[in-house]
């Protein structure tokens, strides 16, 4: 990477980008589509043009090639589609967000990526809590987002905020939503706990923020992200055996990892009643159920190369102005991120997106419980935000399971940008607090 002036500008960028894409029913809702369509092309645009700029080191070879597989295969399924207008809008935007993780995963070293993506964490519990608490204590009630004309009775779910935060939540905050207000929580929980022990940060600030984002994640009671919260946690642990025991005596891991998984399958199918009772869940997991099974015999019609991507649903053509519609609201995600894959491109593409998605996970692996290597020594001291990737890796997928987050939005751009950047940190060494 070349040298620059001054490097603030280029993190300034980073941290608006990371919290648009965090935040995005923010902008939606403060400023309408058009205003946030304004804003997100403002946005992608200067880190593009940083992009070009800044002229990063990169090689072909050491980009991952599931990546642009995957992307080729999305604009190329505009050929296919039923709906080419929709493709089309939806391949834009595609390519806007991985042409910003570009920026991202190129122009920013790996210390500077984990300072913006935690200032833009920061920015978002905190707007959210002092959002929360003007709705609650001054509002006394349910606000509706701004541009907005509902008529008749309004569904819960079109509320920007429900002012429950005195009662306990859950709370929406700013993104109007508990489950991405949540996933925003366990992200920061990882960043900030690691930046703690890098000793990135002041202790006193950083227990601070860790501390809001706990309290924030318990205020979502979001069982979602709640389960993903224990999947990570038992990720660090093995994480921290396979530090310990070094490269030479993992088996037992690995091994014990398999038989967990096997036991949390059978444990899983013998316990969903009380598992759903004790989340306080329906039976149908608040309408899951009935989306995938409209889904998958959608996508049963096509299953090879799927209907044509599309990324986030549009409402307004066949077959996503009813496929999904529950209590009055139509619904523009699968809930499932592999569903919604097979969906739009089939077979063919849910393998090049399981391909991206695990290659990613196995370099962050390996980038989490191997220490950094400097030509033929290894004895240089673990990284604490080496296991930053792996973790957050392992939310993602946890998440992918009952949300289609991942493949639109914040969800994409970080998937874009952590496949970039454990692509590029297990080809040289870059020091990693």
């Amino acid at each position: 990477m070349k040298p620059v002036r001054s490097r603030f500008a280029v993190r300034a960028l980073a941290s608006l980008l990371l919290f648009t894409a965090i935040a995005g029913q923010f902008w939606r809702n403060l400023l309408g589509w058009w205003g946030w369509g304004a804003l997100a092309l403002f946005v992608v645009v200067a880190a593009v043009v940083a992009l070009v700029r800044l002229r990063p080191d990169w090689s072909w070879r050491r980009m991952p090639k599931s990546l642009w597989l995957f992307v080729g295969f999305s604009v190329l399924s505009l050929a296919w589609s039923f709906y080419p207008g929709a493709t089309a809008i939806g391949i834009a935007a595609q390519l806007s967000a991985t042409l910003s993780a570009l920026f991202l995963g190129l122009c920013l070293s790996w210390v500077e990526f984990l300072r913006t993506f935690g200032v833009a964490l920061r920015w978002v519990l905190g707007l959210s809590l002092l959002f929360e608490i003007y709705v609650a204590g001054v509002v006394g009630g349910p606000i509706l987002p701004f541009f907005t004309d509902y008529d008749g009775t309004v569904p819960a779910a079109f509320y920007w905020s429900r002012g429950l935060l005195f009662d306990g939540g859950p709370i929406e905050g700013i993104v109007a939503n508990r489950n991405l207000l949540a996933a925003a929580a366990l992200m920061a929980v990882i960043v900030f706990g690691a930046q703690l022990a890098a000793r990135s940060v002041r202790r006193g600030p950083g227990i601070f923020w860790l501390a809001t984002a706990v309290f924030t994640l318990a205020l979502t009671r979001s069982a979602t992200v709640m389960i993903a919260v224990a999947v990570v946690a038992l990720a660090l642990g093995f994480a921290l055996w396979a530090r310990r025991v070094g490269p030479e005596a993992r088996r037992p891991v690995y091994l014990t990892a398999a038989g967990l998984l096997v036991l949390g399958g059978v444990l899983l199918v013998a316990l969903w009643g009380q598992l759903l009772a004790l989340f306080g869940k329906s039976e149908d997991l608040t309408g899951r159920f009935d989306i995938w099974s409209s889904v998958a015999g959608l996508a049963a019609e096509r299953p090879v190369a799927g209907w044509g991507w599309v990324g986030y649903w549009a409402p307004w053509v066949e077959p996503f102005d009813d496929l999904a519609v529950r209590k009055g609201v139509t619904y523009l995600q699968a809930h499932n991120a592999w569903l919604d894959v097979w969906l739009q491109l089939g077979v063919i593409g849910v393998v090049l997106f399981a391909a991206l998605v695990i290659g990613t996970l196995w370099r962050s692996w390996f980038l989490a419980v191997d220490r950094p290597r400097d030509a033929l020594e290894d004895n240089r001291p673990y990284a604490a935000s080496a296991l930053v990737p792996f973790l957050l890796m392992v939310a993602f997928i946890v998440q992918s399971v009952a949300e289609s987050r991942i493949l639109i939005e914040s969800g994409w751009m970080l998937l874009v940008a952590l496949a970039i950047i454990t692509k590029r940190n297990l080809g040289r060494v870059e020091t990693m607090p």
